[in-house]
């Protein structure tokens, strides 16, 4: 390669919408179609593809405040470029949408570095594995009982050996409903699979208490944000009164987020397309270790793979239903999933994905 090759000045950007086969929520929050907001930038003949799940805005966010610096810059110097950006955001704040900007090229960065150094992403980050655990996600609260059978149906084709719904419906309103659908995720996937539940921030600290108690009665392992993030205290209080694992972290947009939760969770959760991109995730994961804490990936299980297979304190990658099915349909490439693993791919240069020809009939910017 050239190794004085720079980024070109052209970043393209591009936000694609796929709607949901049927409205869907989870406790606090309701949805009928996902933004993929779509970042392709070149250098030395190649080109490096990431993408994040946002608003339109994020484009925006890209295309003014963070093209402009990368411009001319080596694209091997991707820490450089990260700093360079975060700069760029300090007037407009660095978190939210600027932080989903930041972290859509940053993963192009990677991808493209690996591609100019010819060879996978995985390697160049240092693997420790060749395959990355995942779980079934997704059992919304807006799914009847043969919706969520259907969702259980496809984890246990994918070989999940834990399968995580969503309770606190009604803003936690609706518990003996949310117990109800635990009891019957039990019955659906059967005795071996770790259940898992998220609550999206839906219950107060002394209501998740009272719930957590009942879900170590149901053999739970996984109490996913029983409070909102936003309530670190509470997070702690539930997490020393129950058995099983609380986790957060989906919402942690630097290393300074994601250090704030170390005493207030079991397992920190990192989000490559919101915490920064593949330098975030490394990042957090860094600062988990120091704590002894695991991290999980959340959603995103294509972009998430590559990044994984280099975290030695990994516990797995959420495989959620909506990225799932969408993936596919904006990108060719996508790692397979067999015996539970993602399988990291070996054979391209990169993270061995391209935009797909069907994208087109999703884009709307």
């Amino acid at each position: 390669m050239d190794h004085k090759a720079k980024i070109d000045e052209d970043i393209a950007v591009a936000v694609y919408r796929f709607p949901t086969p049927q409205p869907e929520a989870d406790g606090t929050f309701e949805w009928d179609w996902t933004n993929a907001v779509v970042v392709r930038v070149g250098a030395g003949g190649q080109f490096g593809l990431g993408w994040t799940y946002s608003s339109p805005a994020t484009a925006e966010v890209i295309s003014t405040h963070l093209a402009g610096v990368l411009s001319s810059r080596s694209p091997l110097d991707t820490a450089d470029c990260w700093a360079a950006m975060h700069r760029a955001c300090r007037n407009i704040g660095t978190k939210g949408v600027a932080a989903h900007a930041l972290s859509a090229v940053d993963i192009a960065l990677w991808d493209l570095k690996a591609r100019l150094l010819e060879v996978p992403l995985a390697q160049l980050f240092g693997r420790v594995r060749t395959e990355v655990p995942v779980y079934g996600s997704g059992g919304f609260v807006s799914l009847d009982d043969r919706g969520l059978a259907e969702q259980v149906n496809l984890w246990h084709a994918a070989g999940c050996r834990a399968m995580k719904i969503k309770i606190g419906e009604d803003h936690g309103s609706r518990v003996a409903c949310d117990l109800a659908r635990v009891d019957r995720l039990r019955e659906l996937a059967g005795a071996d699979v770790q259940l898992m539940v998220d609550a999206n921030g839906g219950y107060l600290p002394g209501q998740a208490r009272r719930v957590g108690a009942e879900l170590d009665e149901r053999g739970v392992v996984w109490f996913e944000e029983p409070v909102t993030s936003d309530d670190r205290v509470g997070l702690a209080t539930v997490r020393d009164a129950v058995r099983c694992d609380v986790a957060a972290g989906e919402y942690a947009y630097d290393v300074y987020d994601a250090a704030a939760l170390l005493d207030a969770v079991d397992c920190l959760q990192l989000d490559a397309t919101r915490c920064g991109g593949y330098t975030g995730f490394l990042r957090g994961a860094a600062v988990a270790a120091s704590r002894g804490l695991d991290v999980s990936g959340h959603c995103a299980p294509a972009l998430s793979a590559p990044v994984a297979a280099a975290i030695p304190n990994l516990r797995h990658v959420e495989w959620f239903v909506d990225h799932v099915r969408l993936e596919p349909l904006l990108v060719q490439g996508v790692p397979e999933v067999k015996n539970g693993a993602l399988q990291i791919r070996e054979d391209e240069a990169g993270h061995g994905m391209s935009i797909s020809a069907n994208a087109a009939d999703y884009r709307i910017k």
